[in-house]
């Protein structure tokens, strides 16, 4: 019997032979450029109707394309529709579309003729998002959507180029959800064909399509020969020949493939092999020069302890503004950054709204720093002088996010707030959020489209549970009154002023606790060129070469 670390690199080394056999074809002798990564979290669907996650998120932006996409600097640029104009008053959005894209051909399916992408295929595909028997984790992405004299969403196809979406009212951030996976392209008839099997035979129009899924084991995305998209010198896209996904499971197998230079790229850092690629202060090792190469940027993320402040609960210290003042202003945030993930973020003591959003604004919102004076006097002020009285917090964690709880229940503790940790399943945590059963939980929002809106919408009073995301139970009329008031402006500037007065009261409520605004930290071979990196950590590769 062969030991276990030997098993698992020869089960390594057969799973890329076979990448290698199947990204070859006797047609073509000429592959050269291949990116290979990992996901070990596995994916489970390659449909965009369910595209909730980034493991499916990922595959998904190779495979497919909307109306419109983002770049890395999250500007708004046309994909399928070339041209687009927003009525006055906000509400209809009238799309152009490009009249050279089409569908996909596959091993797996393949149309009587080449298939060119139509306005029609867009009102099916949204449409579908909608169908209750999809049951799509994006059906809320049209709630904004007005229906027409029949009852049925207007999505209206005017001919095969024109295409039309009104909306119920105005909705400035609305061509930015347009940019969401859910609302890829995808043809009735490769559906309509394999139905829920589409998940593991997709047909879209992306620059890359499927050559083969072993689900667990591998998948191999080809290059597509019709793909629409030229760079500056009208070169085709992609570059790469292939990509290759892997689905090791063990995180540090992962990095020492990628050492050896087995795989491309890591997204992220664990602690098993944090301290290897990084020095403490988060510059990459000097060891690694010229063998590895950092990418970061600030990745939209508020990563935050929420309080729940439904009034029902009994005996809840966290319903006093003074305490919840006092437990924000107890801790060192630089200090937990720095020691705890090797400086990798930002210190959240601005607002809610994260770092690389455009109304992130840390002149103007002002948040909390370390303050253990003012604690005290918070404390004093809501009748817990030192923390007597004060009944023990209990702090709701999954385990990947102990290690900060730990640390901040030890600060807090030396200024008199006693903290327990539950620690919980990730997903019973999230569930029980949801609920309203915890009284204070870790949590975290990754922007789903670059709108500051995405972010104070969890605590509109119109979004409590169980229809929204609400989940601390904040309601304070004049945030709403100034929220809704955000949502009825179309111009980007005053919005964005709206933005920051919104944030502003936040952090004097202080529903939440924000411990630091998250950063993209991307890891490539030297050899790995024009990957580049955004803030919303999309993978993007049909600019992508491997030398």
């Amino acid at each position: 019997m062969f030991p276990k670390k030997t098993l698992k690199k020869i089960s390594f080394l057969l799973i890329n032979l076979i990448i290698f056999i199947s990204c070859k074809s006797p047609q073509n002798n000429e592959d050269k450029m291949i990116f290979r990564y990992n996901e070990s979290s596995g994916i489970p669907s390659l449909d965009p109707a369910y595209a909730s996650g980034q493991s499916t998120i990922w595959p998904c932006n190779q495979l497919y394309n909307g109306l419109v996409d983002m770049d890395d600097s999250l500007h708004l640029v046309p994909c399928i529709a070339k041209s687009w104009e927003i009525s006055e008053n906000g509400q209809l959005y009238t799309f152009i579309l490009r009249d050279d894209v089409y569908f996909h051909e596959t091993e797996h399916f393949s149309f009587a003729e080449p298939r060119r992408v139509t306005a029609y295929d867009f009102e099916y595909s949204f449409n579908r998002i909608l169908d209750k028997e999809v049951a799509s984790p994006g059906a809320w992405i049209f709630q904004n959507v007005a229906q027409d004299e029949n009852g049925k969403p207007a999505f209206t196809a005017l001919n095969d180029s024109i295409f039309m979406i009104r909306l119920s009212d105005v909705f400035p951030p609305f061509l930015g959800v347009l940019s969401m996976k859910y609302c890829s392209v995808v043809p009735k008839e490769a559906v309509e064909k394999f139905g829920k099997d589409f998940r593991k035979y997709p047909v879209g129009t992306g620059p890359f399509q499927i050559q083969l899924w072993e689900e667990g084991v591998k998948l191999v995305l080809r290059k597509n020969p019709q793909y629409f998209e030229t760079d500056e010198n009208s070169t085709p896209l992609p570059y790469l020949d292939a990509v290759a996904i892997t689905f090791i499971i063990d995180k540090q197998s992962v990095f020492m493939e990628f050492m050896k230079g087995s795989l491309d790229f890591i997204s992220g850092v664990e602690a098993c092999y944090k301290d290897a690629l990084l020095t403490k202060t988060g510059t990459l090792n000097p060891e690694l020069e010229g063998e590895v190469v950092l990418l970061t940027v600030p990745y939209l993320n508020t990563e935050y302890l929420g309080f729940n402040l439904k009034e029902d609960l009994k005996d809840n210290p966290l319903l006093i503004k003074e305490v919840r003042q006092a437990i924000n202003y107890g801790f060192d945030r630089k200090k937990m950054l720095r020691h705890l993930r090797n400086n990798i973020g930002y210190p959240g003591t601005s607002g809610f709204i994260p770092m690389g959003m455009t109304s992130f604004d840390p002149e103007r919102v002002k948040g909390y720093d370390y303050n253990p004076k003012k604690t005290s006097e918070l404390l004093a002020k809501a009748g817990f002088p030192n923390g007597k009285g004060l009944p023990s917090i209990s702090l709701s964690v999954s385990a990947t996010y102990l290690d900060l709880c730990q640390y901040i229940q030890h600060e807090l503790s030396t200024i008199g707030i006693s903290i327990t940790l539950d620690v919980q399943q990730a997903a019973q945590q999230r569930q029980m959020m949801r609920n309203y059963q915890l009284p204070f939980f870790r949590g975290s929002w990754i922007c789903d489209y670059p709108d500051a809106e995405n972010y104070l919408s969890l605590f509109y009073s119109g979004n409590l549970q169980p229809h929204g995301s609400n989940y601390t139970h904040y309601v304070n009329p004049a945030f709403d009154q100034l929220f809704l008031q955000s949502q009825r402006t179309i111009n980007e500037g005053e919005r964005c002023n709206y933005y920051t007065q919104l944030d502003s009261i936040l952090m004097e409520d202080s529903p939440v606790v924000v411990l630091y605004y998250d950063e993209v930290i991307r890891f490539t071979r030297s050899n790995v060129k024009q990957l580049g990196v955004n803030p919303v950590n999309m993978l993007n590769l049909k600019r992508a070469r491997v030398e």
